[in-house]
């Protein structure tokens, strides 16, 4: 890896010419990725693409008349200082945010590169090239403004935010609060009747490790073979049932962990006040993303909680 300030001007264009293919890629990705669901969306980042497409026209024409036809390859990931953007296929399901955020930092990073470049440049047409990309990238942004202004009115983009919102919802939310509900919930009772029972802190660990463990792998699979997702619009099943196995062996993990605690009573304590911050973490989700009132969403939460958690000291103390 090599240092911006290394570079020459044959290999600074070189560097420009790459980035420029690669912003495009990203962003007709993007668009492809976009297209099904937010077509207004995936509009904007095509005419975007095709913007970048026109800067490197630009600076080939300048590289061929300077330095001929070969082209070194030279790429972010070589030179020290660039941003190491996540692939757009490792985002998938696209979230409309992140990758406007997305397209946004890369505006940013790659108008201060030119600036640089230009500054370095002792060569008038290179230098002139590099500045006019500079300005070009703050009229890019200017462009990229007006373009979401003409294809995303705000009832357009409204409606899209509100479905983008409802997928997050199917496809994160709904699998990871029922994961959490389950772990928090059904592993109360197997926990606190095996300390009652046993009044041994390592032996109601275990217990609770094995049932958190346990649940969370029948809730992964569960989630995972209920539908694929075609139909209903939950996205992936690999990714809901690995998001619902894991949020409910996290929340099982949570009020077994104090078990490690060598003192008997001192552990119950500190797992109970575990489990009062699970359940008010479960009706704040349930009220933030489900629309529950929250006074509806913290008695029904806390009720069942209540339930669970007083048949395991029944049983336990048996």
């Amino acid at each position: 890896m090599r240092n911006f300030s290394d570079l020459t001007e044959r290999e600074i264009l070189a560097l420009a010419i790459a980035n420029e293919e690669e912003d495009g890629r990203i962003y007709l990705d993007i668009a492809e990725g976009l297209r099904t669901d937010f077509p207004a969306s995936a509009q904007v980042f095509t005419e975007m693409a095709g913007a970048e497409g026109e800067h490197r026209r630009r600076l080939l024409d300048v590289y061929r008349g300077k330095f001929g036809e070969h082209i070194p390859l030279i790429r972010r990931q070589d030179v020290r200082g660039f941003i190491r953007h996540k692939p757009v296929w490792q985002m998938f399901p696209l979230n409309l945010k992140a990758v406007r955020e997305l397209a946004e930092s890369m505006e940013i990073e790659t108008q201060a590169f030119y600036r640089r470049a230009a500054a370095r440049s002792e060569d008038v047409t290179i230098r002139k090239l590099l500045g006019d990309l500079a300005d070009a990238e703050v009229e890019h942004e200017r462009r990229a403004d007006a373009l979401v202004e003409e294809n995303l009115p705000p009832n357009v983009r409204s409606a899209e935010d509100a479905k983008a919102r409802k997928s997050f919802i199917l496809q994160v939310i709904q699998p990871g609060l029922a994961g959490l509900m389950d772990g928090s919930v059904s592993t109360l009772a197997p926990v606190f009747a095996a300390a009652f029972a046993s009044g041994n802190t390592w032996d109601t660990f275990l217990v609770g490790l094995a049932a958190s463990v346990g649940a969370g792998i029948s809730m992964g699979f569960a989630e995972a073979l209920s539908d694929n997702g075609s139909l209903t619009g939950r996205g992936a099943p690999l990714l809901r049932g690995a998001i619902c196995g894991l949020m409910t062996t996290a929340g099982g993990i949570g009020h077994t962990l104090p078990f490690l605690i060598p003192s008997f009573w001192s552990a119950v304590a500190v797992a109970m006040g575990v489990v009062i911050v699970e359940l008010a973490v479960i009706s704040w989700v349930r009220w933030k993303y489900m629309d529950t009132p929250p006074l509806t969403a913290t008695l029904q939460v806390a009720f069942g909680g209540a339930v669970v958690f007083a048949v395991g000291i029944l049983i336990g103390s048996s």
